[in-house]
C-alpha cells in the first residue's frame, strides 16, 4: 500500500536528503585528507549519520511513489584533489554543519505529523546533539573551543525599571546581557567558520563568476565579523580569533562549482534564522537593527545565489503544491 506524505513531510524530508547529500560528498573528501585519529572517528561518525538519514528518506520517498531527489553526487567531489583545509578546521566545519542541521530537524518535528517520520526527526536530532557533544570535547582538548565571553554573575536578583534597558539607535547603551552576548559570539562562531570555508572555494573555483559570487560572500563575512566583533569590544569582551589560515594554498579544486554556489547559499540560509533569533532574544535597539541590516544583506545575496544556481541548471526544484491556474486558463 503506497504512503501518503502530506507536503511539510514531503518539505522536511527533501530538504534533508538534499543537506546529506552535500554533506556526504564534503565528508567523503575530508576524509580523504586528514591525519589526526580523533578527527578522523569523528568526521566517520558524521558520515554515517549522513548516509543512515539519506537511506532512511529514500526507503520512505519508495513507500510514496515520491521521486528520489538528485541532491549532490560522486560527480560533485574529486576524492582525489589535494588536501584544501587542515584537520583543525574540520571542528569548526562539523559544529556549523551540526548546527545547521539542528536547525532543520528541530523545527521539523513539531510540523511533520506521521509518527515514523517525527521519530526519524527526533533521532536526526539526538544523533545531531551527541556530534555536536564529541566535537565539543575534542575541540576542547586541542585548544580549538571557541568560548563566549566570561562576564560576573549579577549580585542580587533585578528588575528593569526604565526605558533606557532597550537603549537607542545611536550613541551609549548599557553593556551586553547574556543573551546578546550569546548570539552576537554565535553569529561571529559561524561567519569565522563560513569565511574560511568560502576562501577556500574561491581558490579552486572554475568559472568566474561562481569566484566572484564566492569573492563577495567572503566580503560579507568579513564585514559582519567586523561590526559584532565592535559590539563586544565596546564592552571590553574578547571575540573570537580567525581561522583563514586553515586553508592550504592548493588550487585544485576537490568540489564542483555547483556543490560550492550550493553550500555558500545554504549556509548563508542558516545566517538568515541565526539572526532572525537574534532579534527576537535581544533588547537593545542597536543590536537589534544591526542584526536587521546583516539579515538583509545576507538575503540578497541568497538571492543572487539562487540566481546563479537557475542560469547554470543547478537547482532541483522542491516538491510543490499542483499548479490550478494552468487548469483555468485552458
Amino acid at each position: 500500500m503506497k504512503s501518503v506524505l502530506t507536503g511539510t513531510e514531503m518539505g522536511k524530508l527533501w530538504a534533508t536528503y538534499i543537506g546529506n547529500s552535500m554533506g556526504k560528498c564534503m565528508l567523503n573528501y575530508y576524509l580523504k585528507n586528514v591525519d589526526d585519529p580523533e578527527i578522523k572517528v569523528t568526521l566517520e561518525y558524521a558520515l554515517e549519520l549522513s548516509n543512515n538519514n539519506i537511506q532512511t528518506i529514500e526507503f520512505f520517498f519508495k513507500q510514496a511513489d515520491f521521486p528520489i531527489p538528485v541532491g549532490f553526487t560522486d560527480s560533485d567531489v574529486n576524492l582525489n584533489a589535494p588536501r584544501l583545509f587542515i584537520d583543525e578546521f574540520y571542528l569548526h566545519y562539523l559544529k556549523y554543519a551540526s548546527k545547521a542541521g539542528m536547525s532543520l530537524y528541530s523545527i521539523a518535528v513539531p510540523l511533520v505529523t506521521r509518527r515514523d517520520i517525527r521519530d526519524f526527526f527526533i533521532k536526526c536530532v539526538q544523533d545531531t546533539m551527541k556530534l555536536q557533544s564529541v566535537v565539543a570535547v575534542i575541540s576542547e582538548s586541542k585548544n580549538e573551543l571557541m568560548n563566549s565571553p566570561v562576564i560576573q554573575p549579577p549580585e542580587k536578583v533585578d528588575f528593569v525599571h526604565s526605558q533606557k534597558f532597550l537603549g537607542s539607535f545611536f550613541g551609549k547603551s548599557r553593556p551586553l546581557q547574556g543573551l546578546e552576548i550569546a548570539h552576537i559570539f554565535g553569529n561571529l562562531n559561524n561567519d569565522i567558520t563560513s569565511k574560511a570555508l568560502i576562501i577556500g572555494f574561491a581558490q579552486v573555483a572554475n568559472d568566474n563568476k561562481v569566484r566572484t559570487f564566492l569573492e563577495r560572500g567572503k566580503d560579507i563575512n568579513q564585514k559582519h565579523i567586523e561590526s559584532l566583533t565592535e559590539k563586544l569590544s565596546q564592552d571590553g569582551l574578547p571575540s573570537p580569533t580567525l581561522i583563514d589560515h586553515f586553508v592550504t594554498s592548493s588550487t585544485v579544486s576537490p568540489f564542483s562549482d555547483k556543490i560550492m554556489v550550493f553550500h555558500k547559499v545554504d549556509m548563508f540560509n542558516v545566517k538568515i534564522r541565526e539572526y532572525a533569533n537574534g532579534i527576537s532574544l535581544d533588547g537593545r535597539k542597536d543590536i537589534g537593527a544591526l542584526f536587521l541590516k546583516c539579515q538583509a544583506e545576507v538575503m540578497l545575496y541568497v538571492e543572487d545565489g539562487a540566481n546563479l544556481l537557475i542560469e547554470n541548471g543547478w537547482l532541483e526544484k522542491p516538491p510543490e503544491a499542483v499548479d490550478r491556474s494552468k487548469f483555468l486558463n485552458k
